[in-house]
């Protein structure tokens, strides 16, 4: 007998329960009945040989088998569905979705992304912002700029810029603070924080870690904590105290003059960088390697009018 696979309704039956571990829920998404769904999952299991839930009172778990085979079937139901919205949008105006963080967002990317609409005039640009990291297997985000360590498993990444990290605040802050000459008298400011939540806090650059750098000892980082990097640039600018200032997201601000950088030669390495992310196997997609050529141009023009981004 030749080799078949289950049958579709099965498959997504399995999918979304496996998801949601719950078959209620599952058959709400489905409209169908639980009942149904039961059937359907009852159906997919008999026809395998091997149980893909663990029933118990009041919940499922997924069994190793079913843990695998949803890792199967939900990346080929997401597949069947970008090649779907293919051949539905062939005669539609293209689509390029792309997502990234709120500061990258707000301090990088947004303000050059009319060049990139230009660049593409026949594209359907759409910018998503979050901190969180996209799932990309679901086709819904094209391509990503993540700010990480460059391992995203499952992808394609490359890196376009690198990080250091190291104190900045207006000029006039600066003055009122008695020019700051000397890195312990930095303990005497307010300082700004970024707060760490998606990120592994023990590989980070911070205060302590920049005045240990800077061989001031027992210095204390006090100060109030903002949520994005991009809110404690805002918060230096108005003169309201010093960041540990992200050089990609201050290169600019540094430029113009708006911000100092009081100790140049103490600069933290981020240990993280920007990457550009999509899914494998995508790097002959025109609209990804439009992006990936505009990227790198923007890339050398930044260092280029920063002076290698500090």
């Amino acid at each position: 007998m030749p080799n078949r696979p289950p049958p579709l309704q099965t498959l997504r039956a399995f999918e979304a329960t496996a998801r949601l571990l719950s078959m209620a829920l599952a058959a709400g998404e489905l409209n169908l009945t639980p009942g149904a769904v039961s059937r359907q999952i009852q159906t997919l299991e008999e026809d395998l040989g091997v149980a893909l839930f663990r029933r118990m009172t009041r919940r499922i778990a997924l069994t190793e088998e079913g843990m695998a085979l949803h890792q199967v079937v939900s990346r080929a139901l997401a597949e069947l569905s970008r090649e779907a919205e293919r051949l539905r949008s062939r005669d539609a105006t293209p689509r390029l979705t792309i997502s990234t963080s709120v500061s990258f967002a707000s301090k990088w990317f947004a303000p050059r992304l009319h060049r990139l609409i230009a660049r593409l005039p026949d594209v359907d640009i759409r910018l998503e912002v979050s901190d969180l990291n996209v799932d990309l297997s679901d086709g819904r985000v094209d391509a990503a700029l993540r700010y990480g360590t460059g391992r995203y498993p499952g992808t394609a990444s490359e890196r376009i810029l690198d990080e250091t990290m190291s104190p900045v605040c207006s000029p006039d802050y600066r003055s009122r603070m008695g020019g700051l000459t000397a890195p312990a008298e930095l303990a005497r400011c307010t300082l700004l924080h970024e707060q760490r939540v998606l990120h592994d806090d023990s590989t980070l650059p911070n205060w302590e870690r920049w005045f240990a750098a800077a061989g001031v000892a027992g210095a204390r980082g006090r100060g109030p904590t903002l949520s994005h990097g991009s809110l404690t640039i805002e918060a230096a600018l108005r003169g309201e105290g010093v960041a540990l200032g992200r050089s990609v997201l201050v290169a600019e601000d540094l430029v113009a003059g708006r911000l100092v950088e009081p100790f140049p030669r103490v600069r933290l390495p981020a240990g993280r960088g920007y990457d550009l992310v999509h899914r494998p196997n995508e790097d002959s997609d025109t609209r990804i390697a439009a992006l990936r050529r505009w990227l790198k141009q923007e890339v050398a023009a930044f260092l280029n009018a920063t002076g290698g981004g500090r």
